[in-house]
Parts: structure tokens; C-alpha cells; sequence
């Protein structure tokens, strides 16, 4: 039997977006939608990072670092240079905010 398709209107940091879904993922996409709401808003609320496009990558990629981690099996404090990790996200912050920067010139 087919598992049928549905649209949800969801919000992120206050902006909605409506997405496609399979009736049986539709819980699964609403606390994705909630757990990646609460990280952007963490990011914002620390005053670090500004413009929503900024917010949702520097979330993506905290949380494609947490995975990454966890499918290693490496427990938070086992061996990673924590500092080092912190320089490389910030070096991408900093990478993604020219880069946004020269694309706003252009409009």
C-alpha cells in the first residue's frame, strides 16, 4: 500500500515553509522541525551570528558535526582538539559571512 504524501506548513525562526512528507514521517519531520527551531534560536539568542540564511547554516553545520561525531562512536571528549574545532567553525562562519556579504552587493 502506498504511504501517501502530505504538506505541512512549518515554522522556522519565525518563517513558515510549507514541506512534503510521507504520512508515516510526518511526526519524525515535526521534532525535526522543533530540534533545528531551538538551534537556530540558540545561535541567534548568542548574538554571534545575524541573518537567518547565516543562522541556518552555522545550525547545519553544528549539527552535521554532532552527527558526524556520533557515527563515529567518539564520546564528546575523546580525543578531538575541541579548540581546533572551534577555530574551523569559526574560520567557516567568517568564510560564509563574505560570502553572503558579496552576495548582498549584488542585489
Amino acid at each position: 500500500m502506498d504511504d501517501p504524501s502530505l504538506t505541512l506548513n512549518v515554522s522556522l525562526l519565525g518563517r513558515e515553509y510549507r514541506v512534503a512528507c510521507r504520512e508515516s514521517e510526518r511526526e519524525e519531520l515535526l521534532q525535526a522541525v522543533q530540534f533545528l527551531d531551538r538551534r537556530m534560536r540558540e545561535i541567534r539568542d548568542s548574538g554571534k551570528v545575524a541573518g537567518s540564511e547565516r543562522i541556518a547554516v552555522m545550525a547545519a553545520l553544528n549539527i552535521a558535526h554532532e552527527l558526524l561525531r556520533a557515527r563515529s562512536g567518539a564520546p564528546a571528549n575523546s580525543g578531538f582538539d575541541s579548540a581546533a574545532i572551534q577555530r574551523r567553525i569559526s574560520s567557516m562562519q567568517t568564510a560564509i559571512e563574505r560570502a553572503m556579504a558579496e552576495q548582498e552587493k549584488l542585489f
